[in-house]
């Protein structure tokens, strides 16, 4: 009788590691999903191939899914729009043409003198 309990533990346990692999491997996918990552679906794949590499790849899976998030995107913004930032780009290069139209008509000048 002891066998069979021994062997329906066996079984059970093998079968619990199992499931319980496959249930973590996911949770980068998961984490994704809720977020409304652009890449859920690659992170699912690399989840998948993250078995065959025994979860080695699996951290970094982990934090490219935590990266990103709906209301900040990738957190890399300054929360200006792209008119604005735009808006300073021009005002920048009008600023630099100025400045170098009269750097060139001061060297023009400097050679007629000359």
């Amino acid at each position: 009788m002891l066998d069979y309990i021994a062997l329906f533990l066996l079984f059970f346990v093998v079968i619990v590691l199992f499931y319980g692999i496959i249930a973590i491997h996911d949770i980068p996918y998961d984490i994704a999903k809720h977020r409304n990552h652009p890449h859920q679906d690659a992170i699912h794949i690399a989840g998948w191939v993250s078995l065959l590499t025994l979860h080695v790849i699996w951290p970094f899976l982990w934090i490219w899914a935590s990266l990103y998030r709906p209301d900040r995107g990738w957190g890399f913004s300054d929360g200006r729009s792209d008119h604005s930032h735009l808006a300073d780009l021009e005002a920048r290069v009008a600023e630099l043409s100025e400045r170098l139209e009269r750097f060139e008509s001061q060297s023009d000048d400097r050679q007629r003198e000359d």
